[in-house]
């Protein structure tokens, strides 16, 4: 853009609605334009390989993109895009008559409310991720399962960019610490692509592979009418959006863990698998996010070619560096999973403790009310009550429901991940099942045996009935019916057992000591 143009652009008067003042926001791609209640964007004419914006075809046509991808998560920021004619110096905004530009017009907002600002301030919640999690389940299984354009989405299309990682970073290192680091995390990406492939040529042929987000990181998220909103999708390169929906969950993932938020990431992951049910794209989360993290290495290592950089600003780039990549060895690390068996009336507080259990210590919490739900083809609160024992509440129903979850326990500890199982298992049939699968792969499992009187279960059912509860549906007859069918622990099952009050205090701390205790787990 020549400076006429841009200092045009910078002057309130060039726009058809009230601006006191203009801020302009540059990056290496485009110009930014803050002016009043919007911003105009206008593409900078570069071509670096990965991104063409070099002709003015080019460039409306990536404005136009850019429009349409982004109104699929936020389509109140992302309004039109225009036409720029008459003179560098008298620019026409919206006037299609003999265009020399293009520009994208979106609503402003607030910076100080992207999470990445709130989490700086130390403001974000786990409200603010749960609504992501939920945006981000609902843009996935929304967008229409198409073939990706040619090529895309293959493992060999997977290994690529995985591979280039590697090459350029070693072109860029001295260090023979930081080479040694790079040579594991490059053996292992290997190693677990080569065990992965077939997964992802099937997850491929499933339709996971899709147009996602590309770029999802908190800096591309903000609060906005108190809703948490992704912006700011991936239109220049097909192949950087084209992927598998839980590598663009894995950037997420990896960027909540970076910034130390472990537990909020916990957090999100579950929410999400509740969401979408696609337990299966745990086996191939610990390699996305090992691949996002060495992208975030490797641009950052880029910065050691700037001019002017000093000895402290390079040590302060290889530190920045090195953070990124010891973040993605300890995705390489292996922790024995577990198997965590609920066991407790409806009202125990099954749910709230496991809850807990999984924030505290990780894991995939997998809930009996939201599997059972969606084995019949209903949303976790769409309701599927007919009666005590009627409709996907049947005795065959309920068979159907346990050997489903006892399939995703043996899948999501396949996948090398602890595995806490929300059900009443009331029946020694239902646990010496679930027992098995841990048992069968060579792992541990511990029953969760949660107890409260007969009038506190009562009084939990009816206050949850009052306030609406939509996922869980069990009532007092359902509890009824449970008090007079149900199979207590046996003398064997016992041995591996641990009871908690759920209503003396603290219940929720004290679950969490005797696993860690009984399963020898590290703080």
């Amino acid at each position: 853009m020549n400076e006429a143009l841009l200092q045009a652009f910078k002057n309130p008067s060039t726009y058809d609605h009230p601006v006191s003042e203009v801020q302009l926001r540059e990056t290496h791609i485009s110009w930014v334009f803050l002016a009043g209640d919007f911003a105009y964007k206008i593409k900078k004419p570069v071509n670096f390989g990965f991104l063409d914006y070099s002709s003015l075809d080019l460039r409306k046509h990536y404005c136009e993109l850019e429009l349409e991808l982004n109104q699929r998560m936020a389509p109140d920021f992302y309004l039109e895009v225009l036409p720029v004619s008459g003179t560098a110096d008298a620019p026409r905004i919206g006037d299609a008559s003999a265009p020399f530009e293009y520009l994208l017009k979106m609503r402003r907002f607030d910076d100080s409310q992207l999470l990445n600002a709130l989490q700086q301030r130390g403001e974000l919640e786990e409200s603010h991720l749960l609504q992501l999690a939920t945006e981000l389940a609902d843009f996935h299984q929304a967008i229409a399962p198409g073939q990706p354009p040619e090529g895309l989405g293959t493992p060999e299309a997977v290994w690529a960019p995985a591979q280039q990682n590697f090459d350029q970073i070693r072109d860029l290192l001295q260090d023979e610490e930081a080479l040694k680091q790079l040579q594991l995390l490059e053996s292992w990406s290997r190693d677990t692509f080569s065990r992965l492939s077939e997964l992802m040529q099937q997850r491929l042929e499933q339709g996971y592979v899709r147009a996602c987000h590309g770029d999802l990181h908190l800096g591309n998220t903000t609060l906005w009418q108190g809703k948490v909103v992704a912006f700011d999708c991936i239109e220049f390169n097909d192949a950087f959006r084209w992927c598998d929906v839980i590598s663009d969950l894995a950037f997420l993932l990896m960027d909540l863990e970076d910034r130390g938020l472990k537990k909020m990431a916990q957090l999100t992951l579950n929410h999400y698998l509740e969401q979408t049910g696609d337990y299966q794209g745990l086996q191939l989360l610990a390699f996305y996010k090992v691949y996002r993290a060495l992208v975030r290495a490797k641009v950052n290592l880029f910065r050691l070619g700037q001019p002017g950089l000093d000895d402290e600003d390079r040590a302060a780039v290889l530190r920045q560096y090195r953070s990124y990549t010891d973040l993605a060895e300890s995705y390489t690390d292996f922790h024995t999973p577990y198997l965590l068996i609920t066991h407790g009336f409806s009202g125990s507080g099954k749910s709230t403790l496991t809850g807990s259990v999984v924030r505290e210590l990780g894991g995939i919490r997998i809930r009996s009310d939201v599997e059972r739900k969606r084995l019949f083809g209903l949303r976790a609160e769409e309701s599927g009550r007919a009666g005590l024992t009627g409709g996907i509440y049947t005795p065959e129903a309920t068979e159907q429901t346990y050997q489903r979850l006892t399939e995703l326990a043996d899948q999501v500890l396949r996948a090398c991940f602890p595995v806490t199982l929300d059900a009443t298992n009331l029946k020694k049939n239902q646990r010496t099942r679930l027992r098995a699968v841990a048992e069968n792969l060579g792992l541990p499992s511990l029953i969760i045996s949660l107890k409260a009187d007969e009038a506190t279960l009562r009084r939990r059912l009816t206050k949850r009935m009052d306030e609406g509860e939509k996922i869980a549906e069990a009532d007092l007859l359902v509890l009824e019916h449970q008090l007079a069918t149900h199979e207590p622990l046996d003398a064997d099952e016992l041995t591996c057992a641990v009871t908690v009050d759920t209503d003396a205090p603290a219940a929720s701390q004290t679950l969490v000591r005797l696993i860690r205790d009984h399963l020898r787990l590290d703080d």
